[in-house]
């Protein structure tokens, strides 16, 4: 019986579970018992800099690391990647027998190769502080002398607001490029809805 129990419970375990995530907060995103607090940089473009300069970068990089030898760097596209569609609609093509279709679906492989090219350069990269303390006020400290020993360093740093790393992790997990709009719990637009109708 005992089985029976836990089998139902683990089945009815999210993705949301999963992960650890279990709320956002103030800063950022509440994980376990850590809070992460998400700052996205300004990319700098290396190949137009002289080898002494981009040394100076790796320096300030390495200062930053070593005021915050637990922060986590993350290196993502900025927008949807189009490789999975695209190899399902090149199966497609291979197997329609459709003169017509083929000619459609080739129309829609070279639509995502000009979405994928306009976009193959767009990176964003992030650099992910943990904090371990539950006190609002300690985590704000925390976020804020991070951004600081960040920006002092000569990178162009941002705190990410919720709907930034909403649309961080939508990207991230491969969902949509357009997760900043997602609801914070699934189904949540529908609730609104009904109560709208209802009013």
């Amino acid at each position: 019986m005992k089985n029976k129990q836990k089998k139902t419970k683990q089945k009815g375990k999210s993705v949301q579970d999963l992960l650890g995530i279990k709320t956002f907060t103030r800063n950022g995103l509440k994980v376990g018992k850590e809070e992460l607090i998400f700052y996205m940089i300004q990319p700098t473009n290396i190949s137009v800099l002289s080898h002494t300069n981009i040394e100076i970068k790796v320096r300030h990089l390495m200062m930053v690391l070593s005021a915050v030898p637990d922060i986590e760097i993350t290196c993502t596209d900025s927008c949807e990647c189009f490789d999975t569609n695209k190899s399902y609609i090149k199966g497609r093509i291979e197997d329609e027998q459709n003169e017509k279709v083929r000619r459609i679906l080739n129309k829609d492989l070279d639509f995502l190769d000009s979405i994928q090219t306009e976009t193959s350069t767009a990176r964003q990269f992030l650099f992910i502080a943990r904090c371990k303390s539950s006190k609002s006020e300690n985590v704000l400290q925390k976020a804020n002398r991070v951004e600081k020993i960040i920006s002092d360093q000569g990178f162009e740093v941002t705190r990410m607001k919720k709907a930034d790393i909403k649309r961080f992790l939508a990207i991230y997990f491969e969902a949509s490029m357009n997760g900043d709009l997602m609801p914070d719990y699934d189904g949540e637009q529908y609730i609104s809805e009904v109560e709208n109708e209802e009013a």
